[in-house]
């Protein structure tokens, strides 16, 4: 006698349930998705106890025909699909045919359908597959699926579901999803009577963000479109500030379907690069469309996973697009979340105090320029000589405290003379060394910067009772300000030093590239606790990470160099030696060829030794030895994943860690500034090549706020 035989309809439905039906959320998937492929403008959520005892769902679409209403709860009946040809070319998000008996199969099943406006309907009662009853009813036009106590049959299943908070987590979820994914939409979500998620359905996709992430989130996000002859790209990306511990912040729509895809994950972080911090995620929803032709959607029954024809094509147009969105934005975050006036605010009344004297005139020089406000408040000849002291003494200091900072000199010719006259300090860069504390990148000794110098301060007037005259004149400091033709060209200049750094922003021989936004001008005005730079300009308050500053002007710098490692390398007098395990030794020799790209030339000596005869003469100077054993590590770790753009990026980021000033290093004025300018010429100075940022600022409005002058 033979033993195979076919399975009823009844189990049949049972196993195919067990593929669609994980959980409650998959019911909800699946019911809701009909709704939306119905054509309705409304759908609506209804649960209890987690989707376990309760599910409705209700819309406005099209419904089903009397004589469709039995059919479609039997097997692999569909209205969405004919022919084999079909399969390449599906719009719907439904249309295996499976859903609604595999759903009937574990629950009992109540379902309200007309497709005409008459009021009249269909109304068909399913308990565990079998059909109970099927009557006329009252309904207006659209759908009502009610589902009571799932796998109610199936107590093998329903003893593994999750407690109540968690499947309403998932159910939660893919409501978002899909009403980012079809904004025109309106969908409410009720669990055991409280609304959990209502959209408006007029087609606003970054109120629908605001609806689910919160306004704060939605404020953040900037708006992203792009077309190609076979993509077209919209949706909206979060700033590098808003991030989250995990990815579920992302949302890759492909025509109006939710996917996951790790490629395309993999291309929006790569978009950010290095403006995310580590093991941080971006919030964004992306609408992908596309001909149906070059994405298979029927890879798996849950119908999440996709495969894409142009794969590469697809993930290199989203890297590009987020890059280029980014190289426009100034992404300096604020201190306080509001930074305009609301309309209405009391600003209190505020008195200018101070006012300008013009400099006698014998103390004037052609070759010298002042500020104006230098000459504040000298009521005599005394006080003008105590600050012409004063200058050269913070002249001076400010030049013999650089402490290796390469890129700012005092010249001993312009010490003062005598105790008439003062001329500031003549300043000029020297070609770096990069090998000796971290150097800033250099201007050419060509390029000479100018040696007039002009001072800014602000004094409070001799009658406000801060300070008596004498007081203030011997203890008030002074910020060197360059002018603007000085600004411009070292900036110029250090993006010159960098266009060689093409992984972060638009192409400037692109006709299309949008022109760089403009770092904003910045004064020093002291440091705190030896970490932090305060500067300042007139929209208000900057706050600077010195160590992420310095470690961005060195990201670009080194990673430009690696990748000209030929004409940098050096041989050794005496090669560096590294050992490893057999099996470290074996991926280290297959991996010799990476290492020569970057300019470090390895070979065996024999067992599991290694020697290093030559590397880049810019590596940080004592920390050579274990730059390679971190690159060593890295490939490593990541074996046949690593490769030469990989460890190049890698490796410009561990040598700019190490080679760049710390934490609790006091910095004189004119190396705060010396920074900022080099900062300002990089082509990302937002971010530190870690994702950490550099720059945060308070508006004068958030100021005047905290101190309550704006009531």
């Amino acid at each position: 006698m033979g033993k195979i035989q076919l399975l009823s309809e009844h189990i049949a439905n049972q196993i195919a349930a067990g593929e669609v039906v994980e959980r409650p959320s998959s019911v909800v998937k699946e019911l809701v998705e009909n709704s939306v492929d119905a054509g309705s403008t409304r759908v609506d959520v209804t649960i209890e106890e987690g989707g376990l005892t309760l599910i409705r769902v209700s819309d406005n679409g099209s419904g089903m025909a009397l004589e469709d209403c039995e059919l479609a709860f039997q097997r692999h009946a569909t209205s969405k699909i004919a022919t084999s040809k079909d399969l390449f070319s599906i719009r719907t998000l439904g249309f295996r045919g499976e859903a609604l008996p595999s759903i009937a199969s574990v629950s009992r099943l109540e379902c309200v359908t007309s497709a005409t406006n008459d009021g009249l309907g269909r109304k068909i009662t399913i308990e565990g597959g079998t059909i109970r009853a099927v009557e006329e009813t009252a309904a207006s036009r659209g759908t009502e699926v009610t589902v009571r106590d799932l796998f109610y049959n199936t107590p093998a299943r329903l003893k593994y579901m999750k407690t109540i908070q968690t499947e309403l987590g998932h159910i939660s979820d893919y409501l978002y999803r899909l009403s980012l994914a079809h904004p025109g939409i309106a969908f409410t979500l009720k669990h055991n009577g409280n609304v959990l998620l209502q959209t408006l359905g007029n087609g606003d996709l970054l109120q629908v963000i605001a609806g689910i992430y919160g306004t704060a989130i939605a404020k953040q996000m900037l708006p992203l479109q792009v077309e190609s002859l076979d993509y077209t790209i919209s949706g909206f990306v979060a700033k590098p500030e808003m991030t989250r511990a995990n990815r579920g912040g992302i949302s890759t729509i492909v025509n109006g379907r939710y996917v996951r895809n790790f490629a395309l994950n993999q291309a929006l972080l790569q978009g950010y690069h290095t403006l995310l911090p580590i093991n941080r995620f971006p919030v964004a929803a992306l609408h992908i469309g596309m001909d149906p032709a070059l994405v298979d959607v029927n890879v798996h029954p849950s119908k999440l996973e996709v495969r894409f024809s142009k794969e590469a094509e697809l993930t290199a147009l989203i890297e590009a697009e987020v890059k280029r969105l980014f190289g426009r934005q100034v992404l300096i975050p604020t201190g306080v979340k509001s930074s305009s006036v609301p309309k209405g605010a009391y600003v209190q009344e505020q008195l200018e105090l101070t006012r300008t004297v013009e400099p006698p005139k014998e103390t004037r020089s052609p070759s010298m320029e002042l500020d104006a406000e230098f000459y504040k408040d000298h009521k005599d000849a005394e006080d003008l000589k105590d600050s012409k002291s004063l200058h050269a003494r913070n002249g001076l200091e400010a030049s013999n405290s650089l402490d290796g900072l390469n890129g700012l000199k005092e010249s001993s010719s312009n010490q003062r003379t005598d105790d008439t006259k003062w001329l500031p300090p003549q300043i000029k860069e020297t070609a770096p060394d990069y090998r000796q504390a971290a150097p800033f990148p250099s201007t050419p000794p060509s390029q000479k910067q100018p040696s007039d110098v002009t001072y800014s301060r602000t004094v409070p007037p001799s009658d406000s009772g801060f300070a008596s005259k004498k007081t203030t004149a011997n203890t008030q400091s002074y910020m060197p300000v360059r002018d603007s033709a000085f600004r411009n060209t070292s900036i110029q200049q250090q993006r010159r030093t960098n266009e060689a750094f093409m992984d972060l922003m638009p192409s400037s021989e692109d006709s299309d590239a949008p022109k760089l936004p403009t770092f904003p001008r910045l004064d020093p005005i002291g440091q705190m606790h030896g970490t932090y730079l305060i500067a300042q300009n007139e929209t208000g308050l900057y706050l600077i990470d010195q160590h992420a500053a310095h470690e961005r002007i060195n990201y670009e710098y080194f990673y430009e160099h690696f990748g000209n490692p030929a004409e940098a390398s050096q041989e050794l007098l005496v090669p560096i030696t590294l050992e490893f395990t057999p099996s470290e030794a074996g991926v280290i020799a297959d991996k010799l060829a990476l290492f020569e790209q970057v300019g470090v030339y390895m070979e065996a000596f024999g067992g599991n030794t290694f020697l290093v005869r030559a590397h880049p003469h810019w590596f940080p100077s004592g920390e050579e030895k274990g730059i390679v054993e971190e690159m060593c590590e890295l490939i490593i770790a990541d074996r046949k994943a690593l490769d030469i753009a990989k460890l190049r990026e890698k490796a410009a980021i561990m040598c700019s860690c190490k080679a760049s000033i710390k934490a609790n290093q006091s910095l004189s004025i004119l190396e705060m500034e010396t920074l900022i300018d080099r900062l300002a010429g990089c082509r990302n100075p937002y971010t530190c090549p870690h994702g950490r940022p550099i720059v945060v600022s308070f508006t004068t409005y958030e100021l005047e706020k905290m101190f309550k002058r704006v009531m």
